[in-house]
């Protein structure tokens, strides 16, 4: 047991940036090692129109030759105008640019499932107890074993 001078104390408190990044940092370090894998990174796709105004946009992180979606969002009066598709489309070619041979997503029940099925990905579980009733369903989807999208 080392002697610190001092008990460690607990803290609860709202989000605290700085905390977040040394966790992460922290983390990072400790996968890296784990995994062998030190190769991480992260990626935006945004959208506008001619008024400079958010369409659409992605998020994402890239680790280990797997590219996490982390948030994919088209506004209400864009969605049927093929934007999320040409998102993730654009997605998966950086991811694929960046050495990424597969892909993972989660999204609500009462969000986008079936867009993602639709494009090729699989349902590899969920997480009960969204409010509402609703899960949280988490995707996978391997660039090697599907084709990739063509744009229209």
């Amino acid at each position: 047991m080392t002697d610190h001078g001092s008990d460690p104390t607990l803290a609860v408190g709202e989000h605290d940036p700085e905390l977040d990044d040394r966790l992460t940092k922290a983390l990072i370090a400790f996968n890296s090692a784990a995994t062998g894998a030190p190769d991480r990174g992260t990626f935006s796709i945004k959208v506008t129109d001619e008024a400079g105004e958010l369409v659409g946009g992605l998020t994402a992180r890239t680790w280990g030759g797997l590219c996490g979606i982390e948030l994919l969002w088209v506004r209400e009066d864009s969605r049927k105008d093929g934007w999320g598709s040409r998102i993730l489309q654009a997605a998966e070619a950086e991811a694929r640019r960046r050495g990424c041979d597969r892909l993972s997503t989660s999204t609500f029940t009462f969000q986008a499932p079936g867009f993602y099925q639709r494009h090729g990905f699989v349902e590899t579980g969920r997480t009960p107890g969204i409010p509402g009733g609703h899960a949280d369903v988490h995707l996978f989807k391997s660039l090697t074993d599907s084709p990739h999208l063509r744009e229209s």
